[in-house]
């Protein structure tokens, strides 16, 4: 059997996660050390306590996203479970990374909290807007955000069949928005989010990061990565660096990288992560897998009883 670990990314946190498997662990507990080592705050309190305000600062809650993944998937490894091939979504690109190989965890903490700053300052909090369409098809929503009159809006999550989110500037957001509800959406809703991502809006960003990822030495993956920028399996080390950057500003093609997966032979997906979203895409995107979540001591215990 071939088992893909997949990662979550922005959306998933909550004030609580990781606070039990890191007392039912001490190599659990020992990510959490590592994380405030490396950005000189206490993340597990954040975490664990809040406030959720604070949390859900782009740069503080990708970090601690980071980290709470990173410490389910160190206790899977210590059990002697471990993927064949590893994605992220967005943000989970980079816990996808750490579980290859390719990038330090302390590296990798650094690194997220500073895309998150680099997101955060690109657009004007105000200034632009996401939106989730559910129920239309690609080419109908990528042809109304071409027609907009208002300005700039373009798919950013091409999440799973028949749920797409958009973003842009927000005048243009609410614009498309309005003309997928008349064109027939079952539902078209702005989401809570402060940075526009996966867009042209997000351009300075990525540039500010590829000068970032310049200065870090990327190893080669141990096991093959699947990006969110093509829906490709990376297996070096120089693919995946311009790979990160163009992820801030292009389309992330979730639905494509798990076909990916699946294609490339994967039987079973395992959700490494606070949530259970990502369960949520892949039960629509390829139906016939097996699908385990990771989020607790229950889920693990619950996932370690049935995996082969």
């Amino acid at each position: 059997m071939k088992i893909s670990f997949i990662f979550p990314g922005q959306g998933s946190q909550y004030v609580g996660m990781g606070k039990e498997i890191s007392e039912h662990s001490d190599v659990s507990k020992a990510v959490f050390q590592e994380a405030s080592d490396a950005l000189h705050y206490d993340v597990a309190d954040l975490c664990f306590n809040g406030p959720i305000e604070e949390l859900n600062k782009t740069w503080r809650t990708q970090p601690c996203i980071l980290t709470v993944s990173i410490a389910l998937f160190s206790v899977l490894k210590e059990k002697g479970i471990t993927p064949d091939v590893v994605a992220g979504h967005s943000l989970g690109e980079y816990s996808a990374l750490v579980a290859a190989g390719v990038l330090t965890f302390q590296e990798a903490a650094r690194l997220t909290e500073k895309r998150g700053r680099f997101m955060q300052e690109a657009v004007p909090e105000g200034k632009g807007l996401m939106a989730a369409i559910l129920g239309m098809e690609r080419d109908k929503v990528d042809q109304i955000c071409g027609s907009l009159d208002s300005g700039y809006a373009a798919a950013a999550n091409y999440n799973c069949p028949g749920q797409i989110v958009i973003a842009g500037e927000k005048a243009a957001i609410e614009e498309a928005i309005g003309k997928c509800k008349n064109a027939g959406a079952k539902r078209a809703v702005a989401l809570a989010v402060s940075v526009p991502s996966h867009c042209l809006l997000m351009s300075d960003a990525s540039e500010k990061l590829a000068g970032l990822l310049d200065t870090i030495e990327f190893k080669s993956p141990l096991i093959p990565v699947v990006n969110n920028a093509d829906a490709r399996l990376l297996r070096s080390a120089e693919e995946i660096k311009p790979s990160l950057v163009r992820q801030l500003s292009n389309p992330l093609l979730w639905e494509d990288s798990v076909k990916t997966m699946a294609d490339s032979g994967t039987d079973i997906f395992v959700e490494v992560g606070p949530g259970k979203i990502l369960s949520g895409l892949i039960k629509r995107i390829a139906p016939e897998a097996k699908i385990f979540h990771v989020g607790n001591v229950e889920s693990l215990e619950n996932t370690l009883s049935l995996l082969p």
